[in-house]
């Protein structure tokens, strides 16, 4: 996290020793748009002020803080550290909102695939739940297992159509008409 802070002391060095011919200023830029890759949104906004705070202190070490050219880095560092700003906060606003809807939806996908008992009557009972795709736990699998009349055992599986949410809502549905049936209770009217 050091790399930006220093590359905003290095070039500011560089641009005043190498006096007024050479302006190396407009490369201050690049320290908030690498925090903005490291870091969140409080970093980025001080690697951004502290470049443009920089820029004026080139400016106005060299003696030229008020001419067209100073004052159009300025005005340029400062417009291009708000938009690197402004990206980043979105970006970390929409990486929020997709952990959480994340969270809720592997919540409720393990509420559906629950682990079953060791043993159901004499029955030994092992499961491996694995996605199809690597990330992508959220779906309409289910299974129940229910011990039954007679000493059986009963087993459903399935896999509604669909994924996300919706499908974890029919996934809960069929499962929970499935354990009725399967436990021998009769299924709700209208299924």
């Amino acid at each position: 996290m050091a790399v930006p802070f220093v590359l905003i002391v290095t070039i500011a060095v560089l641009d005043i020793y190498t006096g007024r011919d050479v302006h190396l200023g407009p490369l201050l830029v690049v320290a908030p748009a690498l925090t903005a890759s490291l870091a969140g949104t409080r970093l980025t906004a001080l690697a951004g002020a502290l470049a443009v705070a920089a820029q004026v202190f080139i400016a106005v070490f060299l003696g030229g803080l008020t001419t067209p050219n100073r004052v159009a880095q300025i005005i340029a560092l400062t417009v291009l550290s708000a938009l690197v700003f402004f990206m980043r906060f979105v970006r970390e606003r929409r990486e929020r909102a997709l952990s959480l809807a994340r969270s809720v939806a592997e919540t409720a996908q393990r509420v559906l695939l629950r682990p079953p008992p060791r043993r159901i009557g004499s029955l030994q009972v092992a499961w491996l739940y694995m996605s199809a795709q690597d990330e992508a736990e959220i779906g309409g699998d289910l299974f129940a297992f229910a011990r039954a009349a007679h000493a059986a055992t009963r087993v459903v599986i399935g896999d509604v159509r669909g994924h996300g949410l919706a499908a974890i809502g029919e996934a809960s549905l069929v499962l929970g008409h499935s354990v009725r049936a399967l436990t021998g209770v009769p299924p709700s009217p209208g299924w």
